[in-house]
């Protein structure tokens, strides 16, 4: 069985709004990916700023039992098209990968496939699409 959470994109301003989350809603202490710390393939030959290397890529915020919020900066080719109504996406979390494969292929009929499923280097296999009704999806499994 799949459960959902909600998945926040903010334009540079996330780690504030997530402290300001972690104030109303209480929780451990918040851990946040920056860009700067992702591994490097060594594709990317151009240094990145301070600024961006800052964003935040990813933080995740209980506020119940089955429920986090979660959110992250837009960087890169996903910043230039950021607006306010496909700032958010639906993040499902499944509990085989076989289950994510099923989900991710029948969710992405019709519509575009933004990040194919993958193992990551975070420990998950992950996946982003955007269905045939443009709501945004996240497909994630932990390894």
């Amino acid at each position: 069985m799949a459960t959902a959470s909600v998945y926040l994109t903010f334009d540079g301003n996330c780690e504030a709004a997530f402290k300001f989350y972690h104030s109303v809603f209480g929780g451990d202490t918040l851990h946040f990916g920056k860009l700067k710390d992702m591994p490097n393939d060594g594709s990317n030959q151009n240094p990145m700023s301070k600024t961006e290397g800052n964003k935040i890529v990813h933080v995740s915020l209980p506020i119940s039992k089955e429920t986090n919020l979660m959110g992250s900066d837009a960087f890169g080719v996903y910043a230039k098209d950021l607006i306010v109504g496909n700032n958010f996406s639906v993040a499902l979390n499944v509990d085989n990968k076989l289950e994510a494969d099923r989900l991710f292929e029948a969710l992405s009929e019709g519509g575009n496939i933004t990040m194919p499923l993958n193992k990551t280097f975070w420990g998950a296999y992950f996946g982003m699409l955007t269905d045939r009704f443009g709501i945004n999806w996240m497909m994630n499994f932990d390894l």
